[in-house]
């Protein structure tokens, strides 16, 4: 069992920013601490704050005034890494986490084979947690075209980030399918809930902006820890 390659360090500010204000816990127009005593809240350097805070800010979540200060912007979608990962705490937000299980490369079962060309798949098993709170188990099976192998190393927190930068497959849209399901017989002893035990449950397929079907993944979330949670603006 492995923990994946963090994201930069700024990177994870930023995302720990967009979803705490996305879940309401930083308000519209509010205004930030000071640069310095933020980041010596954080632990990190003044410099990978600011460049965190630049993200935000060029996502439009952020508005930088010159001898004012950082004020809280609300939008209701932001590209952001994991602007397709839904399960948030009970209290909201939470930055995400992985912990990578197991990467094989397996002849696809007939109900994946639509997922690109290849006979073979890679499939990831991996823990999730938010903001070091383990909530859930995933299965997710990517088409072995894409790459011959894929290592535990080679991952990051964010699959997305990974496909996007090593793949150059880019997520546009995802199609969910939540209810209830029983922890599946293989369900590692590392995770809190035992095989057979009910669960939330969200079933995915990915696509590309060319519609055409990049992954498939199966998701088992304990919902005394973690809500599904989907996010829209008006249309």
């Amino acid at each position: 069992m492995a923990k994946t390659s963090a994201l930069p360090k700024f990177v994870q500010l930023s995302e720990m920013l967009i979803r705490e204000i996305a879940a309401g816990h930083l308000a519209d127009g509010a205004r930030l601490p000071p640069e310095r005593d933020m980041a010596d809240e954080l632990g990190v350097a003044v410099g990978t704050l600011r460049k965190a805070l630049a993200d935000v800010e060029s996502k439009g979540l952020l508005d930088r005034v010159q001898g004012s200060g950082n004020y809280v912007r609300h939008r209701p979608a932001v590209d952001s890494v994991y602007a397709f990962f839904r399960l948030e705490l009970l209290k909201g937000g939470g930055l995400p986490t992985a912990e990578v299980l197991s990467v094989d490369r397996l002849a696809k079962p007939p109900r994946f084979a639509r997922l690109g060309g290849d006979a073979e798949g890679h499939r990831i098993i991996r823990l999730r947690s938010l903001d070091g709170v383990m909530i859930a188990l995933e299965e997710i099976w990517l088409d072995g075209g894409h790459r011959d192998a894929i290592a535990v190393a080679d991952l990051s927190d964010s699959l997305y980030h990974f496909y996007r930068h090593e793949l150059g497959v880019v997520i546009a849209s995802v199609e969910d399918r939540i209810g209830v399901d029983v922890m599946p017989g293989w369900t590692p002893e590392a995770f809190h809930l035992k095989a057979g035990q009910t669960a939330g449950y969200i079933e995915r397929v990915s696509w590309t902006a060319a519609k055409e079907p990049a992954e498939f993944s199966r998701t088992w979330y304990d919902a005394e820890r973690a809500s599904y949670i989907s996010r829209m603006g008006k249309g």
